[in-house]
C-alpha cells in the first residue's frame, strides 16, 4: 500500500494540477450512519484535504458526508478467496459512488487475470481495458517488477500519461542525482573542449 500513497506525496506534478488530494491505505471508508464501513487497501480522493488534527479517531477515517464525496479511487488487494471484492465489495463502493474500483489480484485466487478495473457508469460498474487509465484522475495503475524497500517483486503503481510510473521520493532522488551527475559531466566537457581551442574556461 505505501506505494500507492508515498509516491503521490512525493511527486507534486503528478498532474493533480495544483488540486488537493488525499492518498490513505487500510482506513475505515464510512458511508452511511450505523454501517458497518468498508476498509479498502488504499483510496485515493481528489479535492479534499485531511484535517489540520490528526489525533481525533474520526479524522483517521474517510467518513463521506464529512469530506462531501466519496473516494474516487479504491485499490483492493486479493489476500485470501474470502475478501468477497468481486462480489458485496462491487457491488458496495457503485452503491457509494466510487468512481473507479481496482482490483489486484497477485496470486490470481478469483481470476486469472492479476488486474481488474471498473469505471462506475450510471449505478453500476464496466470493466476498463488495459492500459488502465483513469480519466478525471488523470493516473493510470500498471503491474511494474522491481525492487522496492529492499524487496524485489511485482508490484501495482501509478503511471503517468506515458506509462511512466510515479517515482517514489528515493526514485526522485536518484534522478536528481543523475541529472546533476549528467550536467557535471557536460561541463567538464566543454571546459576541456575550451582548453583545446585555448580559451580557459570562466570559473
Amino acid at each position: 500500500q505505501r506505494l500507492l500513497t508515498e509516491p503521490l506525496y512525493s511527486s507534486p506534478g503528478w498532474a493533480t494540477q495544483g488540486r488537493k488530494f488525499i492518498a490513505l491505505a487500510n482506513v475505515g471508508l464510512f458511508y452511511a450512519i450505523r454501517q458497518p464501513p468498508y476498509v479498502p487497501d488504499m483510496l485515493l480522493s481528489l479535492d479534499v484535504e485531511l484535517p489540520a488534527d490528526l489525533w481525533p479517531k474520526s479524522h483517521r477515517s474517510y467518513f463521506v458526508w464529512e469530506y462531501g464525496k466519496p473516494p474516487d479511487v479504491v485499490v483492493e488487494v486479493v489476500s485470501n478467496e474470502e475478501g468477497r471484492e468481486r462480489t458485496e465489495k462491487l457491488g458496495g463502493y457503485s452503491r457509494i459512488g466510487v468512481r473507479y474500483y481496482v482490483i489486484y489480484d497477485p496470486q490470481r485466487m478469483l481470476n486469472q487475470e492479476p488486474l481488474c478495473a471498473f469505471q462506475l457508469d450510471a449505478m453500476s460498474y464496466r470493466s476498463i481495458a488495459d492500459p488502465l487509465w483513469l480519466p478525471g484522475v488523470e493516473l493510470g495503475l500498471r503491474l511494474w517488477e522491481g525492487r522496492y524497500e529492499d524487496h524485489e517483486d511485482t508490484w501495482l503503481r501509478w503511471t503517468d500519461a506515458a506509462g511512466s510510473p510515479v517515482p517514489t521520493g528515493a526514485e526522485r532522488a536518484d534522478q536528481e542525482c543523475h541529472r546533476a551527475d549528467q550536467e557535471r559531466h557536460r561541463a567538464e566537457r566543454l571546459a576541456e573542449q575550451l582548453r583545446r581551442l585555448g580559451a580557459e574556461p570562466a570559473e
